[in-house]
């Protein structure tokens, strides 16, 4: 192979192979979309007038016990940056370790957690060394698709937003090294808000902007803290995305094309985040927390150009006319729209309660005192990540049920299998009903995603993370139940003796029904009317949670995850079901806000 000069950063202008270059991006996560949609998204992604393709990738999914690495089908990151090169795209790698990325703990493995004195994203020892040891598997699988070596990554991102953590000097330092030890040589980069920027670089490494709108000179203090280099906006917010009990947040796109065009005529590069979001499936969402917890939205549609299904947008349709003036050829022609299916209503006829299910469970855990979840003797002592857990004990009389502000991050209150109650952040306190006789007490404990940006990190802990009380008094001797409906669990629920809906439910329960499909499957949404919190499970595969509060009053189902014939759903529901499942050729995201107007993101 004749030698090829990667990217270089030698003036103002980007260089490949010796040839000015410049990075028209956009951001599509393999691990957010079905794999057989994988060729139809970057198809699309080409047709829009864009180069180069930039994904993260999320240590927690390829690594979700420690140990354990997982490299295949919906996660071949190999196979993801094998078909980009195939049509003809470029590649800007992101391998964190931390990527943020709107996942639980930030692309972060909980398990890393069960150390007591873990520090994330420093040098702390426990740290580094569990990084060293997942670089060991996943750069190697990647190295040889660097440029220089005939591939098409042109550039690794180190770490991520690191400016706005800034915890450790020499923390940088060390994820380069991990990374240029392993065999990355292609060009480094940093990505940073405008504060960020400030102590988010590290030497020889390009630094890049992340932004929405052009505000107190953002791209100019770049170009002055770098002169005579490159200007690249890694990140182009082009939506943003939501948190549950809140307006779902969309970003014009005459805004967008204005704030695009501007800096495309000052000869910057640009990716867009996200081209195309797709969907945090199962329990994999993160959560912000800026002073108070939200726990974010399974759709991560983003207001993207193309939306959480695939579909073109107006804002796709006007990127790629002004995307097209800045291209030497002409674009390719636009794919076909994947076709849609409102399928008929299915009734769950059948549904077991949820302490019928406790059967299903890995051995219970008893102790004293309640443990959080990642600490729990589960999954080959990696501790339990996602999910529910259910902690149970024995109490002689009723009175104030305090959480002391430990429940993580909501819990459903049960005596004798009677609800009684919500414990959360703002609920701390309930009561109990009087009672001198021997009762259970039962708190089914709920991960609603660990926080995946900001100072929290190292304060992710899930389930309950201390003592609760009864009339000031702790309470002791626990038994509890790891309920994070994996693949076996869900596997086993079925060999159970279901009941008939027409007997009155005991909640929390699982519902089961059919859904027939005749002829090829199409992707749909799932709407749940008349129900009030769970999860959505089809053909085993978790599409996430359903939740009454909004904005996200639909799931996705894609098509490829359906069958001919006869198709399972299972819904977990906590409080009240409705008896059937509905379906949509359209995503409904209820309320509306321009995510211009919200301070959080006008600040970053």
């Amino acid at each position: 192979m004749s030698h090829r000069e990667g990217l270089r950063t030698d003036s103002i202008y980007f260089t490949l192979n010796g040839s000015p270059f410049r990075i028209l991006g956009g951001s599509i996560h393999y691990f957010r979309v079905p794999r057989p949609y994988w060729r139809d998204r970057l198809l699309k992604l080409k047709a829009c007038g864009l180069n180069t393709l930039t994904t993260y990738v999320p240590w927690n999914l390829h690594e979700p016990e420690k140990g354990v690495y997982c490299f295949s089908e919906q996660l071949d990151l190999e196979a993801y940056i094998h078909l980009a090169a195939e049509l003809g795209l470029w590649v800007i790698l992101r391998p964190g370790p931390y990527i943020c990325a709107e996942l639980d703990l930030g692309g972060l493995p909980s398990w890393l957690l069960r150390d007591k004195n873990m520090k994330l994203r420093t040098t702390y020892l426990g740290f580094t060394t569990a990084v060293n040891s997942y670089f060991d598997k996943l750069i190697p699988r990647v190295a040889h698709l660097q440029f220089k070596r005939g591939g098409p990554i042109i550039a690794v991102q180190v770490e991520n937003e690191y400016g706005s953590y800034a915890k450790d000097e020499q923390y940088l330092m060390f994820v380069k090294e991990a990374l240029l030890s392993r065999g990355i040589t292609e060009l480094l980069l940093t990505c940073d808000n405008r504060e960020g920027l400030k102590c988010g670089g590290v030497e020889g490494v390009l630094q890049t902007i992340n932004l929405q709108k052009l505000t107190y000179g953002a791209i100019q203090y770049l170009a002055d803290l770098q002169p005579q280099k490159p200007l690249l906006v890694m990140e182009y917010w082009c939506g943003w995305f939501d948190v549950w009990g809140e307006p779902h947040h969309v970003f014009s796109a005459q805004d967008m094309t204005a704030v695009l065009k501007e800096l495309l005529d000052r000869g910057v590069s640009i990716n867009l985040y996200m081209f195309h979001g797709g969907t945090s499936f199962g329990f994999m969402n993160g959560a912000v927390d800026l002073g108070s917890y939200k726990s974010q939205i399974n759709s991560y549609d983003y207001d993207a150009p193309l939306s959480e299904s695939g579909d073109y947008t107006n804002k796709y349709h006007l990127l790629r006319n002004l995307l097209r003036s800045f291209q030497n050829e002409e674009l390719p022609h636009l794919p076909a729209v994947q076709g849609k299916q409102v399928y008929e209503p299915v009734v769950l006829s059948e549904h077991i309660s949820l302490w019928e299910s406790l059967q299903c469970v890995d051995r219970p855990f008893s102790s004293d005192d309640p443990v959080n979840m990642e600490d729990l003797p589960v999954n080959h002592n990696s501790g339990q990540s996602y999910g529910y857990t259910l902690y149970e004990t024995t109490i002689y009389r009723g009175g104030a049920l305090n959480s002391r502000n430990h429940v993580r991050d909501r819990a459903l209150v049960f005596v004798d299998k009677h609800f009684s109650g919500v414990l959360d952040y703002r609920t701390q306190e309930i009561v109990l009903p009087q009672s001198e006789r021997e009762r259970i007490l039962s708190l089914l404990v709920e991960n609603c995603g660990r926080v995946n940006y900001g100072p929290a990190l190292d304060k992710q802990r899930k389930g309950l993370v201390g003592d609760i009380t009864l009339n000031h008094t702790p309470l002791k001797k626990f038994t509890m139940y790891s309920l994070d409906m994996t693949h076996n669990f869900i596997n086993r629920l079925q060999s159970l003796k279901w009941k008939s809906t027409n007997q009155n439910p005991l909640y929390p329960a699982f519902f089961r029904g059919s859904l027939i499909v005749e002829g090829q499957p199409r992707d749909t949404f799932i709407k749940l009317p008349g129900w009030r919190k769970g999860v959505v499970i089809v053909n085993g595969q978790n599409l996430g949670r359903h939740w009454s509060v909004g904005p996200q009053d639909t799931l996705y189902l894609p098509g490829p995850w359906l069958k001919s014939g006869d198709n399972q759903l299972i819904v977990f529901e906590e409080h009240r079901a409705e008896g059937k499942v509905h379906f949509a050729e359209n995503p409904q995201h209820g309320k509306i806000t321009d995510v211009s107007r919200q301070l959080f993101c006008t600040l970053l």
